[in-house]
């Protein structure tokens, strides 16, 4: 193939020069390098005394991506790929006279192995270590701690932060106080789309029960997160495409199993929530039983998932997660009596009593 002309620039020369020349905000980007155990890598430096994040200035063309990468190989020999974005701060004029943007970025988490090859390769830091987020808040100074703290709730919330000198902002999607946003709501004080933007955000999924001639459950061992705790078929609602809970239900199976069967009746919605992550709604259909030529017909994509079985209910203790189970049993119990849809909080139908906060009554973990 013939080489393709250039495409002439849109600028003139003296339009490129006037932007080079113009005077613009500092740019930086920080790191926020996680390791296995969810420890934060917190700096010491030959030129500050103060404990710093890792990350730096910005140079000439790069993007904020590049020129963390570049500082992180420079002074810590770590050549890791740069995750998301997770927070952006900008900072008015300091002592230097320039305003400054920084982009916060999420870095690993590292794998031992590449925790322990950390070195100091042009002596600017001078020791490294790992701290948890609590002591790595009381440890960085003001302009880092709060920057850490909006960063890791975008990180658990999916989200992002926006700051303006390390404050969280009234429509910042992650970061900014819970009770604060329910002020400003009941006060009328948000315009529509920071109001769209501050609201926390649910997970959804929708999973389907099948049981085959001996009543036991069909459940998927994932090859991919905990692969010791197996699941129903199923998973996320594509909502940004339009997809409803049932027509996810059906893909899901399509995709997972090979089989096309169209779910049946709503057994129950769960909600459930882990404080500082997104709320996870699960729509769970009746999928009936499955005969032999059925379970044959099963086909799993080797990507995604291990194995299949189908696992008695008396079972179901030593394969999935307890509200998992709860989920599994209440909707059984629903599918036998022909009651439901169930309402449930991890498991549990709401009128059930509850067990001691963060157990379930016999004492299990939530």
């Amino acid at each position: 193939m013939p080489d393709q002309p250039a495409t002439p620039s849109p600028y003139t020369d003296s339009v490129r020069a006037y932007y080079a020349a113009h005077p613009s905000p500092l740019v930086a980007a920080t790191g926020i390098v996680l390791d296995s155990r969810g420890r934060v890598l917190v700096l010491t430096t030959s030129y500050k005394t103060e404990l710093d994040l890792p990350g730096g200035g910005v140079e000439d063309t790069e993007t904020p991506e590049e020129g963390l990468a570049r500082e992180l190989k420079e002074e810590l020999d770590l050549s890791v790929p740069v995750g998301r974005l997770l927070a952006v701060d900008s900072r008015p004029p300091g002592p230097l006279g320039r305003s400054l943007v920084v982009h916060v970025h999420l870095v690993g988490p590292l794998t031992p192995e590449e925790a322990s090859a950390i070195s100091f390769p042009d002596g600017e830091i001078t020791e490294a270590r790992w701290l948890t987020p609590e002591e790595a808040y009381e440890a960085l100074p003001a302009r880092n701690a709060p920057r850490l703290s909006a960063a890791l709730a975008a990180l658990y919330a999916g989200s992002l932060a926006h700051l303006i000198g390390g404050v969280p902002q009234p429509g910042s999607p992650a970061g900014f106080d819970p009770a604060r946003r329910a002020e400003l709501e009941h006060a009328g004080a948000y315009d529509p789309a920071d109001h769209r933007a501050a609201r926390p955000k649910a997970l959804t999924a929708a999973s389907v029960i099948f049981t085959d001639s001996a009543a036991g459950v069909l459940l998927v061992r994932p090859a991919y997160g905990d692969t010791d705790h197996w699941n129903l078929p199923g998973g996320g609602i594509d909502s940004d495409l339009g997809e409803i809970p049932r027509a996810a239900a059906r893909r899901e199976v399509l995709e997972e199993l090979g089989l096309d069967l169209a779910p049946g009746r709503l057994l129950g919605v769960n909600w459930s929530h882990r404080p500082g992550y997104p709320a996870r709604v699960r729509f769970l259909y009746d999928g009936g039983t499955l005969g032999s030529a059925d379970l044959a017909r099963i086909r799993l994509p080797g990507t995604e998932l291990l194995q299949w079985r189908a696992v008695a209910p008396a079972e179901l203790r030593r394969f999935v997660k307890p509200a998992l189970r709860r989920q599994i049993e209440a909707c059984l119990g629903a599918r036998a009596t022909g009651a439901g849809p169930l309402e449930l909080h991890a498991g549990r139908p709401l009128d059930q009593t509850h067990g001691p906060t963060g157990t379930d009554p016999a004492g299990e973990p939530r």
